[in-house]
């Protein structure tokens, strides 16, 4: 488990193909200090397995169910990525409960500048509007954050600068690509109130 609080701004360092996998190798820095192959890191938001830590690089691995449902797909050499690895059992909780488990790809619609801050829109996958409700739960690229207006086609957030100082989301453009995983309290919520139906 996540929670959305992005812990380093990696690199992708290579992008290689074989055997049906894509393998990414980061440059992830003090970050993989304590990590060992077999260790879960998100990147982007998406919970992927370390298969090698090599001083400050990791390499993982994607099957083509993932790239095909998230942003990674589309990554290459140079790249930035969000990196934040598992919640400790005794570690702080500071964002949402967040699983690496992307629900959708959505677009940055536009981003707005209001000062030192941003106020960015992003258009949503049909399935995932109802799961999006102002002052609820959203992580985009694996960040944790406070939706603050819904419109017919997605939702808005408001970055602080600290926030796009040290995510992806300070380097995104209108039209990119971007992982969405709504609330899994509200999935969960939704179930059950189908089967008592």
């Amino acid at each position: 488990m996540f929670t959305g609080i992005v812990e380093r701004l990696g690199t992708v360092a290579q992008v290689a193909d074989f055997g049906g996998l894509r393998r990414l190798t980061i440059e992830a820095g003090p970050l993989t200090g304590d990590m060992e192959v077999g260790d879960s890191i998100a990147v982007n938001g998406v919970c992927l397995t370390a298969v090698e830590v090599d001083g400050g690089f990791l390499a993982v691995e994607a099957v083509p169910e993932t790239l095909q449902r998230s942003n990674l797909g589309r990554l290459g050499a140079g790249d930035r990525v969000d990196l934040e690895r598992p919640l400790a059992a005794a570690g702080r909780f500071d964002g949402h409960i967040v699983q690496g488990h992307v629900d959708g790809v959505g677009t940055l619609r536009s981003v707005i500048a209001e000062g030192d801050s941003r106020r960015l829109w992003f258009d949503a996958p049909e399935s995932l509007h109802r799961y999006l409700v102002e002052k609820g739960s959203v992580a985009v690229d694996g960040v944790s954050l406070t939706v603050s207006a819904v419109d017919d086609s997605g939702f808005e957030v408001v970055l602080i600068p600290h926030t796009l100082d040290v995510t992806v989301l300070g380097l995104r453009a209108p039209g990119d690509p971007v992982n969405l995983e709504v609330d899994v309290l509200a999935k969960y919520v939704e179930r059950m109130l189908e089967a008592t139906r």
